[in-house]
């Protein structure tokens, strides 16, 4: 800039010792030059100087005259606007708090280490963590990494849906769900799950369920919940045909009284819906079941991953056993740990 200023004002220097005559026949000479130049180039692309230089000089040109330059007036008033603006910036306002190097590498972490996690998945791992970020951060930075979306989930609508908010304190929900053996046999678990802390239990994995075995189980269960038994007053079950009046009575036994789905409406079970949905993603679909005892064991081991561990989003990312009131505190390292034959990882803290 200070070259160009320099140039054009011995430029004028030069112009005064010049004859009028000689100048009127450069100005002539420059506007052909000009005309057959515009003939050429669609654009011209002046440089900031070159802008800066052009604006100051055209103030000195007559009104008429300046319609005839290589830019139009009001690119002069868009050079002059942004020169403004870049000398009148604002600072921006502080948003959120940038997230640490370490959190970012740790959501990528959770991310590329377990595939079938979503942004809400991962997002409840690390408020077990006792990291505070939000859900929509953790959706950004994976989303950025190339890792999927979290699956979707679409909750019960309707009276049903008041219904199973209402009594979720006292309510239990069971159901059936089948697991093939590497020998094409098909074996059948039942569990029952707590609503309110979402805990399950698995009663038993059978091969050839009836109604009389589903109703020892449901003794058992009662039997195993002793006391607490009395928290429950309703129980949500399907129109199977082995939960026969047998079963039914002995719930009722405890004051607990079973409500049955309407048919072909297993929305209006969500909750034993969705942990089927997670029993089979998480587990029996990625694992080659040998027989029953295997199916046993297995089952048993990711419900307690599930009761003991696994974050749920309806009781704001805390597993079923976790106490509420505990407060988690971010640790310098994290462990991993691997469950259910090694199929899902558990992070904690280390000690």
């Amino acid at each position: 800039m200070v070259y160009l200023l320099a140039t054009r004002i011995f430029a004028c220097l030069v112009l005064l010792c010049r004859s009028s005559a000689a100048k009127n026949a450069e100005i002539l000479v420059l506007r052909h030059e000009v005309a057959v130049l515009r003939r050429q180039v669609d654009a011209s692309k002046p440089t900031w100087p070159d802008r800066a230089l052009i604006a100051a000089l055209s103030r000195l040109l007559p009104r008429i005259l300046r319609g005839h330059r290589i830019v139009s007036p009001r690119t002069l008033l868009a050079w002059h606007q942004h020169l403004v603006k870049q000398k009148w910036t604002q600072p921006r306002s502080p948003g959120r708090p940038p997230v640490s190097d370490e959190l970012h590498n740790l959501i990528i972490r959770l991310g590329v280490e377990n595939p079938r996690w979503g942004a809400r998945r991962v997002h409840g791992e690390l408020h077990r963590l006792g990291h505070k970020v939000s859900a929509s951060t953790v959706r950004r930075i994976l989303r950025q990494a190339g890792l999927g979306p979290a699956p979707r989930h679409q909750p019960a609508r309707g009276e049903w849906a008041v219904f199973l908010k209402a009594q979720a304190s006292g309510l239990l929900a069971t159901d059936f769900f089948h697991v093939d053996t590497i020998t094409v046999q098909r074996l059948y678990a039942l569990f029952v799950m707590e609503v309110r802390t979402r805990t399950v239990h698995i009663l038993g994995v059978t091969a050839h369920p009836s109604a009389a075995w589903a109703t020892q189980q449901a003794r058992q269960l009662l039997w195993h919940l002793g006391d607490r038994a009395a928290d429950f007053t309703h129980l949500i079950r399907d129109r199977d045909t082995k939960f026969t009046a047998a079963f039914d009575a002995v719930f009722a036994s405890e004051n607990i009284t079973v409500t049955k789905i309407p048919p072909r409406s297993p929305n209006c079970n969500p909750h034993a819906e969705r942990f089927v949905r997670s029993v089979r993603e998480e587990c029996t679909d990625r694992l080659l079941i040998y027989d029953r005892g295997h199916a046993h064991k297995i089952l048993h081991e990711y419900v307690t991953h599930f009761n003991r561990h696994r974050p749920h989003q309806g009781r704001d990312q805390l597993a079923p056993l976790d106490d509420p009131n505990v407060i988690a505190f971010p640790a310098a390292r994290i462990e991993r740990r691997q469950a259910v034959a090694s199929l899902i990882n558990e992070y904690h803290r280390a000690s």
